[in-house]
């Protein structure tokens, strides 16, 4: 059993970190505040080859297993202090481009994988509605066959990157008796008929990440458009969720491991009573239970990556990773505050800012109770 990466995944880990640094922080603090995306930066990370980590050369990307995606994105989270932005890309991979790969035809792949792979278009998928929220299944869009078409009707809410997406994956049923044997994907381009998006939500982290609501009114989408088979929508929304939720807070290791290096830092040039505060005990404790959050986290998400990897299905350690990184970003969150001081308490230093984003991830990809809740079917409960 090795636990090194290898030369070459060292490298990649490195250069995203390196380019994220350079590249992706500048005036975060004004975007944040005014909840702005930033489409230059999208298009940035995309020409450096964020978007295409695990797709297909055939399709602009460069082919990088998931152990390899995983190690760049914990370099993304290192280097990018845009949680939303960050939060953004991992949406537009796992949940859109992974299920286009696995799921679409040849034509569907051909004419969407390059132009998301490329950042010219910007993809996410919509489950959640507001009668059904952590009941996933429970869907209230509906899809009726008509002729060559499907009518779609319904709406969905806290999409991501929805008020800016140029193409959603959207659930609906075509049976509501049979919540989900009827479910099926369909994929809806931006300006089709009867397709709208809101503006976006207020929020109290990820600003940087639009989320907003989209609408489908009597939306006719060409049966060519649907995505796998119908009733094949349950099979597609779960296969993306064990990568999302393995994958999405992969960035959360490099942001754990940024937080602990400034706290350390901080410990050790910062002075009170006439010694450096990480000789006091209290301060000293939160840094060690911040370095276990930090590895603990980092080996489970490792495990999971490698079991997905090697095709196995791990849908009971994705919710343990997804629930384990999420928990640990909260608590050294709140330890790196702690450690600041008033300091860590205004925006300018981002410590705040770190909390704020930290408190998404407990709720986005199911909540954690969800998860807690899947982890205890594996155990028989």
């Amino acid at each position: 059993m090795n636990f090194d990466f290898s030369p070459d995944q060292q490298e990649i880990r490195a250069d995203v970190a390196a380019f994220a640094r350079a590249e992706l922080n500048a005036g975060l603090l004004e975007d944040d505040q005014a909840g702005r995306f930033s489409r230059e930066k999208w298009e940035k990370a995309a020409r450096f080859g964020l978007h295409g980590l695990p797709m297909p050369e055939s399709y602009g990307g460069t082919d990088r297993d998931l152990l390899t995606t995983v190690c760049a994105m914990e370099g993304l989270g290192y280097g990018c202090r845009d949680n939303g932005l960050i939060f953004s890309i991992n949406a537009h991979i796992w949940s859109a481009e992974i299920p286009l790969l696995r799921f679409g035809n040849d034509e569907q792949k051909a004419h969407y994988l390059p132009r998301l792979v490329s950042g010219e278009w910007i993809a996410v998928h919509a489950m959640t509605e507001e009668e059904s929220g952590s009941d996933a299944f429970n869907v209230h869009t509906t899809a009726r066959r008509d002729g060559n078409d499907y009518v779609l009707n319904g709406s969905k809410v806290f999409i991501t990157n929805g008020p800016v997406a140029d193409v959603v994956i959207v659930f609906a049923t075509l049976d509501r008796d049979d919540k989900t044997g009827g479910l099926t994907a369909f994929i809806v381009d931006k300006g089709t008929p009867g397709f709208d998006t809101s503006r976006g939500f207020q929020k109290m982290g990820l600003r940087t990440s639009p989320m907003g609501q989209v609408f489908l009114d009597d939306c006719r989408v060409p049966a060519t458009q649907r995505l796998g088979a119908e009733g094949a929508g349950m099979a597609i929304f779960n296969a993306s969720m064990d990568h999302e939720r393995c994958c999405i807070l992969a960035a959360g290791i490099g942001t754990l491991q940024h937080q602990l290096e400034t706290c350390v830092a901080r410990a050790r040039s910062w002075e009170r009573f006439g010694k450096p505060i990480g000789k006091f005990q209290s301060v000293s404790n939160r840094i060690a239970d911040m370095s276990v959050r930090l590895e603990t986290a980092r080996l489970l998400l490792y495990k999971v990556s490698w079991l997905l990897s090697q095709g196995r299905r791990a849908s009971s350690l994705c919710a343990m990773a997804k629930l384990y990184i999420s928990e640990c970003m909260v608590e050294s969150s709140l330890a790196a505050i702690q450690l600041f001081g008033g300091y860590g308490y205004t925006a300018d230093l981002g410590i705040e800012r770190d909390l704020r984003d930290a408190v998404g991830g407990t709720i986005y990809s199911g909540t954690n109770d969800i998860q807690r809740l899947i982890i205890a079917r594996y155990q028989g409960l």
